[in-house]
Order: C-alpha cells, then sequence, then structure tokens
C-alpha cells in the first residue's frame, strides 16, 4: 500500500487555522449584541459578511488555481484570517466589524483551492483518507475556534483574540517554507501518472456536478444557520449561558471532526453516494428535534444526529466534486469544500429576519424543511464514473 503523505497533516493544520477564525464570529455574536446593540438581523449580517467574499471569490480562485497555479495563495490564507480576527477587539464600530468579518471569511476563501488541489496531488491511491484527513483539521477548527473566542469575550479579556494572528501566522510560515518541495513532489507524480497511462484523458461531468451542486447548498445552509444561531438559541430559548452557547458550538463541531473523518473512511466501504444519501435522510428528523426542543439536556443530545448528518457527507461531497470535473480539481475542491460551509451564510440574515419578527424557534423550523429538499436532491445524484478516458 503506498505511504500515506505527512505533509497533508501541515495542510489539515492550514484548514485548521482558516476556519477556527472564520468560526470565532458566531461565538461572538452575543458580545457583538450586547457592546453594540445589534438586531439579530444585524448579527445575521455579520455572518452573511463572513461569507460573502469566501461565496464569490472561492471559485474563481478556484478556477484559476487549474489554470495557473499560484501555490503561495494557501500560506496567505491563514494571515488574512488571524489578522481580521485579531483586529476585532479594537473596535465597537459595527462597519469595522463588518470588514473583519468579511476579511476572514477572504482568507478561507484564498486558501481552499489551492491546498485542496495540493492535498489531492499529494494523497496518490488515498484520496479519501486524504481528502477526509485535510477535512478534519476545518471542522476541528470550527470546534476550538468558538471555546477560544468565547472564551477571550466572556470570560478573559476580548484583547485575548490576538492569539488567532499570532497562530496562523506561525502556521502560515511553516506553509511557505514546505511548498517547493511539495510542488515539486507533485510535479514528479504527475509525470510518473502520465508515463504509466500515457493515452488518458480527463474529462469534466458537468451534469453531474451540478446536481451536487444542490447538494452543497442544501448542507450549507444547514451548516450555516447551525453555526450562527445555536448560540443564540441557547441563550434566548434554553436560558442559558453565552459560555454554554459557545460550548455548544465546540461540542458540535468536536464530534464533526471526528465524523468527518470517519465518513470519509466508511465512504469508501460503502460508496460516496450512499453515504450522502444516508446523512441527508438522517438530517431531516435530527433538526427538527434540534429546532423544537426546549429542554437543555434533550437539545445537546440532538447535536449528535445533527453532526452525524452534516458531518459524514463532507468528505464523500469533496471527492465526487473532484471526481465529476477531473480537469478543474481545485475549482470542484473551492466549490464542494469553501462553498460547502459558506454559501448558506448568504442565508443567514433572511433567518435572523425571521427570528426578529417571529422569534427563533419559528425560524429554525427551515432547518428540517431544507433538510427534506436536500435529502430529494440526494437521492437524485447519479453514481460516479470514471473521470478518466483511456
Amino acid at each position: 500500500m503506498q505511504r500515506f503523505d505527512p505533509r497533508i497533516y501541515l495542510f489539515a493544520c492550514g484548514h485548521f487555522s482558516v476556519d477556527w477564525a472564520q468560526s470565532a464570529i458566531p461565538a461572538l455574536l452575543p458580545y457583538f449584541i450586547s457592546v453594540c446593540h445589534l438586531s439579530y438581523q444585524d448579527a445575521g449580517t455579520l455572518i452573511f459578511a463572513n461569507i460573502l467574499l469566501a461565496s464569490i471569490f472561492q471559485p474563481i480562485f478556484g478556477y484559476y488555481a487549474d489554470k495557473v497555479s499560484k501555490p503561495w495563495i494557501a500560506p496567505l490564507g491563514p494571515i488574512v484570517s488571524g489578522l481580521s480576527i485579531a483586529a476585532i477587539p479594537f473596535t465597537d464600530n459595527f462597519w469595522l466589524i463588518f470588514l473583519c468579518s468579511m476579511f476572514s471569511g477572504l482568507g478561507s476563501s484564498l486558501y481552499h483551492p489551492e491546498a485542496a488541489r495540493m492535498v489531492n496531488g499529494l494523497a496518490g491511491e488515498q484520496k479519501g483518507r486524504a481528502l477526509g484527513t485535510f477535512s478534519v483539521g476545518g471542522n476541528a477548527g470550527f470546534a476550538v475556534g468558538p471555546m477560544v473566542a468565547g472564551f477571550c469575550a466572556y470570560v478573559f479579556d476580548i484583547h485575548g483574540l490576538l492569539i488567532y494572528a499570532l497562530f496562523n501566522l506561525t502556521v502560515a510560515l511553516l506553509l511557505y517554507h514546505q511548498l517547493p518541495r511539495i510542488q515539486a513532489d507533485i510535479r514528479h507524480e504527475q509525470v510518473v501518472a502520465a508515463q504509466t497511462h500515457p493515452q488518458r484523458v480527463l474529462r469534466n461531468d458537468w451534469r453531474a456536478f451540478g446536481k451536487l451542486s444542490l447538494i452543497i447548498l442544501g448542507r450549507s445552509v444547514g451548516f450555516a444557520t447551525c453555526n450562527a444561531f445555536i448560540p443564540l438559541y441557547w441563550i434566548n430559548v434554553l436560558h442559558t449561558t453565552p459560555e454554554q452557547g459557545s460550548f455548544a458550538l465546540t461540542v458540535l463541531f468536536t464530534m464533526g471532526a471526528f465524523i468527518t473523518y470517519f465518513g470519509g473512511l466508511i465512504s469508501d466501504r460503502l460508496g460516496f453516494v450512499r453515504v450522502i444519501r444516508i446523512s441527508f435522510t438522517l438530517m431531516i428528523p435530527a433538526m427538527f428535534l434540534l429546532a423544537n426542543s426546549t429542554n437543555y439536556f434533550l437539545s445537546m443530545f440532538a447535536l449528535l444526529p445533527v453532526a452525524l448528518s452534516l458531518f459524514t457527507p463532507y468528505s464523500p461531497i469533496v471527492v465526487l466534486g473532484q471526481t465529476y470535473l477531473g480537469k478543474n480539481i481545485a475549482f470542484a475542491s473551492g466549490v464542494t469544500m469553501g462553498l460547502a460551509t459558506t454559501l448558506g451564510g448568504l442565508f443567514s440574515p433572511l433567518v435572523g429576519r425571521a427570528a426578529d419578527i417571529c422569534g427563533i424557534p419559528t425560524a429554525l423550523q427551515s432547518l428540517w424543511v431544507i433538510a427534506i429538499i436536500a435529502a430529494v436532491a440526494a437521492f437524485a445524484l447519479p453514481q460516479p464514473q470514471e473521470n478518466e478516458k483511456a
């Protein structure tokens, strides 16, 4: 069996660095509401800012990475994300916070396409395991980010957010130092593959990728809504403290980190499409339970099936996207990996507006309705065909 390249763990660490910064924003919403006197709609708008540039530029960066690779963009992502969060303690102006939130998302969009392309190049025959490992880094970031941000805002001191800049700069320097060797090894593997299969031609299946995009949208909406409103739900409906609201996010994403990895392993055995269908079928009752629970312990229990339904299909979606678009792996990675966690944020202001008018529990009923739509789309997803022609 081919040796698993340990440098994939470094890329997973980079994935952690951009996602722990991005996930700090939802955990800080109660702080922003208190300091800046924001409405729920304003809070949702900060989530919108967090994903705005990411949603626009992530596919664009991926498209050009397939044509003219710029590996140095990958370490630039953690720098931008970390500095954006570190700047928040020095202002209480809504629009400056809006910009910080926006550039935190931009850092994520810079990192994902190039990093995922290089992970794919290093993975060899172990793409499922490699993408699962890479994805675990991001989900671990989403688990730790809210906990650290909540500790800084509600326990320690808001200026402690400077840790995001220090950690991310360190990771960026390590990535940048390794890039020349990584690129040389990827080129070598490409030459070997071309010599082994000289008549193989990559192709794209855009129709299948279009169907997959509907599933990505459904998962993204569920992910972003949970990410933004679970802390607020815990505080305003379950009547817990802000720290407990941040802890709920940490629990969700900690489970997600493990589930993502094992989801990749299971999909190698059961098949990517089957795992996606099972996951989105489970999402319907899981989201219904979460949105209608008024008991703290029941709500904490509901986080388990929610995590299973959100994170199990993550790696299969990424691998399927790269399979469907064999000629545009970075573009597929930018859409499946980046937009899978950001695109749904475009709906956060709408959910926030509904929460202002009807209350948070009513607004969160959208979770299980979206899950039904995503499950239907999952059963329309075709089985993957070879993205190469001999």
